[in-house]
């Protein structure tokens, strides 16, 4: 038995689609929770400590107070929807504006805060919520706009909190340093975190295009194929075609002959146009759950795979399941993982195969199904369309849906799989 667990766990889909099946809900977590965390917590502790300081003003903890929830929960719904869209340096065409409202409000009360702060003389706190209004807007820009910002945003701290300190006689070298350092510091950590989640939705989004241009390329490579071996005969037989045509009344016996000639070079296209397609479309069963291990834990589904491909008691090996029927089964197998890819949102699946009593018997399940698969159900390779196959063959396929799982099993006789027809299986 060969167990091959994919232990990065999976969810449903989040926002902007970058999420679910694309495996990045556990990471949009992890930075949501991180963010926001990290941002709410230095606001509550540094400042909520301030606020509620006994030995301050009512006059300063009121307002100050004001500023602070402002300024927490503005920071909270504009990061949160920050996570949720587009990466900076994305096309302005797929990437949301900051709310107008909440920012607004957010630097009103950062701007509050902050006043209130540096007007008791505080050189150290009273940057610290503008820095986090400051960094929250600066998510939303492109990365040569966002340094523009923090880099304006920390001459003006150094510049306010020196002349604050100077005008009232205080030292205004730590008065302007301080600030300074803060807003580097807190545009540092918060968008250092961000940084890895953009990094993120973008690899994610060139795999999705890696994919598309690998499907491309091979259709590309089966049109070339066809082109040049339909092209040659097509070529060759019109103008044989033509030469038989005149020779017709002239001479009779040539002209057959040329047609005889026609008649084998279109026996030829047809045959190597049906191998072109053969081997285009021929699947094997060990390399589509190879693969079906590959592309699931891909799309972050935890893919287990039990395997047993022999049966000591019947005298059946690996190699005891001939091509064609290995074929049929890895047909199934590919149905069944494009179904769990496309009508799920799975977190776990299963793919069990083994040769037991004569038969070879594949079965795959999910934890994620909204319901039984409907594309492809009556059509092309689809579930029922391989079921009257493998019926043909002497086997059987089933598919069950419970709640939210799903199961796909195939049996098929180990002997009558020699019998399954190979342009059967192939088409």
């Amino acid at each position: 038995m060969r167990d091959a667990p994919n232990d990065q766990g999976a969810g449903p889909a989040g926002p902007a689609g970058l999420t679910g099946q694309t495996g990045l809900t556990g990471f949009h977590r992890y930075t949501w929770w991180s963010l926001i965390g990290t941002t709410e917590f230095f606001l509550v502790f540094f400042v909520g400590e301030w606020v509620l300081d006994p030995d301050v003003a009512a006059w300063a903890r009121i307002p100050g107070a004001v500023g602070l929830a402002a300024t927490a929960v503005a920071s909270a719904v504009l990061l949160s929807r920050r996570v949720a869209i587009a990466p900076a340096g994305a096309p302005d065409s797929v990437r949301e504006r900051p709310p107008v409202a909440w920012l607004t409000a957010g630097s009103a009360g950062a701007a509050l805060l902050g006043g209130v702060a540096l007007a008791v003389r505080n050189y150290e706190l009273w940057s610290y919520a503008p820095a986090t209004m400051v960094t929250v807007a600066a998510t939303f820009l492109s990365p040569r706009r966002r340094r523009e910002l923090i880099a304006g945003a920390v001459a003006v701290a150094a510049v306010l909190g020196g002349a604050v300190a100077l005008a009232c006689g205080d030292g205004p070298v730590q008065a302007a340093a301080f600030p300074a350092v803060m807003v580097a510091s807190v545009a540092w950590i918060t968008l250092g975190m961000l940084w890895g989640w953009d990094v993120a939705g973008r690899l994610n989004r060139a795999r999705g295009l890696a994919a598309e241009l690998a499907v491309k390329d091979e259709r590309l490579r089966f049109a070339a194929d066809l082109h040049d071996i339909q092209g040659h005969h097509l070529q060759v037989i019109a103008l044989k075609g033509e030469l038989a045509a005149r020779l017709v009344e002239a001479d009779p016996a040539r002209a057959a002959a040329e047609m005889k000639d026609v008649q084998r070079l279109a026996t030829d296209a047809l045959t190597d146009t049906r191998a072109v397609v053969q081997g285009y479309r021929r699947t094997s069963l060990d390399a589509e759950i190879t693969n079906a291990a590959r592309v699931l834990a891909a799309a972050d589904i935890d893919a287990r795979l039990h395997i047993e491909p022999a049966d000591a008691e019947a005298g059946f090996d690996a190699d005891s399941l001939p091509p064609a029927g290995r074929h049929l089964l890895g047909l199934v197998m590919r149905e069944a993982t494009t179904n769990v890819l496309r009508h799920s949102q799975a977190r776990r699946a299963e793919v069990d195969y083994r040769l037991t009593n004569g038969f070879a018997r594949l079965r795959v399940s999910n934890d994620g199904a909204a319901g039984p698969p409907r594309s492809g159900m009556d059509t092309g390779t689809g579930l029922r369309t391989l079921a009257e196959r493998l019926e043909a063959a002497g086997g059987e396929l089933t598919w069950e849906h419970k709640e939210d799982s799903f199961m796909v099993a195939a049996s098929l006789p180990v002997e009558a799989g020699a019998h399954v027809d190979s342009e059967g299986a192939a088409g």
